[in-house]
Order: structure tokens, then sequence, then C-alpha cells
């Protein structure tokens, strides 16, 4: 709903960006989590890059203007339940011996529960649809493996906290993406705050 909402680089970096910071705040009490006063320097440069895109994305963006505001409220709650789930399958794979056993049945549960929910917006669809869209979904499904599988083995293998926001220098390729893909013009303070975000992430990590 918020990438319908609004242009992929305005959505992307307020999504990527609020959830490690949920995310911290949530380890810190589900597993006990501590960070030292660098890591919370490199948490509030992250911050910082995103508030500064946001207001700097409701000033001077004029795609989606109607729906810019509401784009970014749905953005931020996005982030909330990206912090949600990653605490609680960081729980469920460092609770399973083998962390691959847990990858392989969360896809195959997936794989099953998707396609239902999807049921009635593929059945409006066109026969000549179907098959770019069905490649698409396959080739979706293996990078979703090695991306989501990365994320998770971090966790386990690392802080919760410190996993996820060092994620967020995705922020960089999203703007990359924006630009070479989509068309979107970045801009230099754009692209600039989105490196912001990310510069946050490495501090953190490099505070730990």
């Amino acid at each position: 709903m918020a990438y319908s909402r609004g242009a992929y680089t305005v959505v992307y970096p307020v999504v990527r960006g609020t959830g490690p910071f949920f995310a911290v705040i949530g380890a810190g009490f589900v597993f006990g989590e501590t960070y030292a006063a660098g890591q919370w320097l490199g948490v509030a440069v992250l911050m910082a890059g995103i508030f500064g895109l946001a207001g700097y994305n409701l000033r001077h963006v004029q795609v989606d203007r109607e729906t810019l505001v509401p784009a970014l409220g749905l953005a931020v709650a996005t982030g909330a339940f990206v912090a949600l789930y990653t605490t609680y399958d960081a729980y469920g794979i460092r609770a399973t011996a083998d962390p691959f056993t847990f990858l392989a049945w969360f896809f195959l549960l997936d794989g099953l529960l998707f396609p239902l929910l999807m049921a009635r917006r593929l059945a409006g669809l066109g026969r000549a649809e179907v098959g770019p869209l069905a490649w698409r979904g396959a080739l979706g499904a293996v990078v979703a493996w090695f991306s989501f599988g990365s994320i998770m083995l971090a966790t386990r293998l690392d802080k919760v906290g410190e996993a996820a926001v060092l994620r967020e220098t995705s922020t960089v390729f999203a703007a990359l993406i924006g630009w070479l893909v989509l068309g979107e013009k970045v801009g230099a303070v754009r692209a600039g705050l989105m490196g912001l975000i990310a510069a946050g992430a490495v501090v953190m990590e490099m505070a730990g």
C-alpha cells in the first residue's frame, strides 16, 4: 500500500530506516541486548537521515503529492512490522537446532499461504499477464530466500539490532535501482540523505 501511494525512492528509505530503530528497541526487550554509546550515535545518524529525507520529500517531491503523506505514514507502519517480524523470526531461528530447517519450513508454509491470499487478485489477470508475472515471482522467490536467509542467519550469529541496522545500507542500492531501473530522479540532496542512513548503520556496527 505504501509503494502504491508514493514513489519508490521516497517510501523505501522510510520503511528500511524506521525498521532497525524499532528492532533495536524490540531486541532490548526480547533478548536483553544492550548497545554502546557509539552505537546509539549510529542509530541517531540513521534516524537523522530518515527524518531529513522525509522532510525534504514532503517539501520538494512533486510525484504523488496527494498521497505522499499517507504513503509515509504507511511506510513507518511497515517499518514497525519489519522490526516485529525480524525480532520474532530471530527468536525462531535461534530456537532451531539447524537454521536451514527453519528457513525451509518458513518458505514452504509461505509458498502454500500466499497463493491463497492472492487468489482473488490473480483471478482478475488476463492469460497474457500470468506468465510474465509467474516468472518474476519465481525469480523473486530465489532472491527472497537468499536475502531473507542471510539476514536471519545474521540475527542468529550476531545481535538482532546490529544485524537489522546494518541491513539498512540497502537504501543506497534502492537509490540506484530507483534511478537506473525505474527512471526516478534521486538528486544530490536525497542521495546524500540516503547515504547518511547507510552511514548510521555502518557506524553502529563498527562501534559494537
